[in-house]
């Protein structure tokens, strides 16, 4: 794998709750809650225990998702993930 690479915790290590279109995750590791749309619960999922870089998660998501052309913005999606605490880099 080229470039950054990131993972995310097991889905083992976070409890989660579909809301109207959100998602609220409790991380257990961390204690903290947090309140997610999308593509943020699909990312997590995607990284879930497999860390990968940009172009192996945007493989991974286009399985069931377009994600033509948005780099960009899961890369956006990736630092902000990491700044909460919910994704990092192996």
């Amino acid at each position: 794998m080229a470039g950054l690479s990131y993972i995310a915790d097991d889905e083992s290590l976070v409890r989660k709750v579909e809301l109207d279109g959100l998602t609220a995750l409790f991380h257990v590791p961390s204690g903290m809650t947090h309140i997610v749309a999308p593509p943020a619960p699909q990312i997590l999922e995607a990284l879930a225990g497999r860390p990968a870089d940009l172009k192996e998660l945007v493989r991974r998501l286009s399985r069931n998702f377009d994600v033509d052309g948005a780099e960009s913005a899961l890369a956006a999606r990736l630092d902000e993930l990491e700044a909460a605490g919910l994704v990092s880099r192996p």
